[in-house]
């Protein structure tokens, strides 16, 4: 049982940021469908999500803006969307379509009022929160699969089954009267030993089969920033990895580069951040305007591409022949989770 009532998550926003990243639960309650990009869904998917209509939801969405927009809640036009369309496969003439990321689709789960799907959610979400909080850190080395005998269905199975049962066994040996009732108790603790011990099995099929993903929920954070958010982000990873005098520029007069830096051999680093969405690519032209900025207005040793997103083959041409390094999605989330850049080593 909750020790908080899953309600406070309406009324507290800031208890909301707190539990913000634990978009696992979302799947925990009900399979939630994404669209071909892997990311993003769309309002009516949401809608179909939480079971209610999609009025409802634009209803949270006007009264909540603001928060869900710092949670990752997008709305696409032009180009944006597009491009969007086009990814996706999305066929619609609308001018503008929302699209939510995983940490928003949480997000409204702790907004929605009329949802039984939205309360199943926050129930299990504060679970999951309360578990976390109160269970014992564990200093101890990690042991790999053996560990998920810890999980709490397997050692209510040993209790059942080492303690319960036994103390049944007893008391049937013992009693005369009540023999029958006894018999029919032990048996359905019996039953409920073998579901708890099936429920572990099927636990550990699925944790094998789905393998280590040591990087889990760093993207979704990055997507969830602002663009300024971002180059801040990046240049406390320049700090991290040894470089000095970093200075976040981005924004009017930054002069071609959002951020610089000098490396701990002493070279000096200019840093382009781009904060777009998976499907939209860097493209050549963007590259050759950094290019500029870099070595010719800063005289830079080191110029640094970071984006959120992938580069075109002409724009990754452009980074080999005039010596960008360029970092890309899937850079961005190891360096983020503590692989130091090579160029900064």
């Amino acid at each position: 049982m909750n020790v908080i009532n899953n309600e406070v998550l309406l009324e507290s926003r800031s208890l909301r940021n707190d539990v913000a990243g634990r978009t696992e639960v979302l799947d925990k309650v009900k399979a939630l469908s994404l669209l071909p990009d892997g990311m993003h869904v769309t309002t009516a998917m949401v809608a179909a999500y939480f079971e209610v209509t999609v009025k409802t939801l634009e209803s949270v969405m006007e009264d909540h803006r603001e928060e869900l927009d710092s949670h990752g809640l997008q709305v696409l036009t032009g180009t944006r969307l597009a491009l969007f369309k086009g990814a996706c496969g999305i066929q619609s003439r609308s001018r503008a379509i929302a699209v939510f990321s995983r940490r928003t689709v949480l997000n409204v789960a702790m907004l929605l009022r009329d949802s039984e799907v939205a309360r199943q959610v926050r129930t299990y979400l504060l679970d999951v929160e309360y578990m976390a909080r109160t269970q014992p850190v564990d200093n101890s080395v990690h042991r790999g699969p053996d560990s998920l005998d810890d999980r709490i269905d397997r050692r209510i199975s040993r209790i059942l089954g080492k303690t319960i049962v036994p103390m049944f066994n007893a008391l049937i040996e013992a009693s005369g009267e009540h023999r029958k009732e006894l018999i029919s108790l032990r048996d359905d603790v019996e039953k409920v030993e073998r579901k708890l011990c099936n429920h572990h099995q099927r636990l550990r099929h699925l944790e094998h089969a789905q393998g280590p993903r040591p990087y889990t929920g760093i993207m979704a954070s990055i997507d969830a920033m602002n663009w300024r958010e971002f180059e801040h982000h990046v240049a406390v990873l320049l700090r991290r990895d040894g470089c000095t005098d970093v200075v976040v520029h981005g924004g009017p007069g930054d002069r071609g580069v959002d951020v610089t830096a000098v490396t701990a051999e002493g070279r000096s680093i200019v840093v382009q951040c781009k904060s777009f969405a998976p499907y939209r690519p860097v493209w050549s032209g963007e590259l050759q305007k950094f290019l500029g900025a870099s070595f010719v207005q800063h005289g830079a040793d080191v110029a640094l591409f970071v984006a959120t997103t992938s580069f075109t083959p002409d724009a990754r041409a452009i980074a080999e022949t005039y010596g960008i390094t360029l970092v890309d999605r899937a850079h961005l989330e190891k360096w983020s989770a503590g692989v130091p850049l090579a160029i900064l080593r």
